[in-house]
């Protein structure tokens, strides 16, 4: 479900209206490995643009989110100290990296951005705006 955004590409807009409730969509770098039959909304321009963090932030303003998986090793990674603080008040789940590989896999659809840090992926489940 969607709440107020700023979101102007079409594809991507579309991708967060159809999320229904429990619906996974990934937020991925660029090296992240996509499915074959993942839907596919791809972003990224050149290295770093856009970044996981600005993508991370016009789509949490506009899907509703209900939880929020990070893989472990992106505790380790200095993309974290800025991530952390747009977690707070969510409800977070660490998995390894191979079980989120295999978790975005089954996600209804993937964003990729132009992101070159290493684990600078999260799952968004959707949720409600009731």
């Amino acid at each position: 479900m969607l709440q107020d955004g700023r979101i102007l590409n079409p594809r991507l807009l579309a991708m967060l209206a159809g999320a229904g409730h429990t619906d996974i969509i990934v937020i991925a770098d660029s090296g992240l490995p996509i499915a074959p039959g993942v839907e596919v909304v791809d972003l990224s321009l050149t290295p770093g643009v856009p970044s996981f963090l600005q993508t991370f932030d016009v789509v949490r303003e506009t899907l509703a989110v209900e939880r929020m998986i990070l893989a472990k090793e992106t505790e380790d990674q200095p993309l974290y100290r800025e991530l952390q603080p747009r977690l707070r008040a969510a409800n977070v789940e660490l998995i390894s990296h191979e079980e989120f590989k295999q978790l975005a896999a089954r996600a209804k659809g993937v964003i990729r951005t132009g992101e070159s840090t290493p684990y600078a992926n999260i799952a968004l489940v959707a949720g409600v705006t009731f």
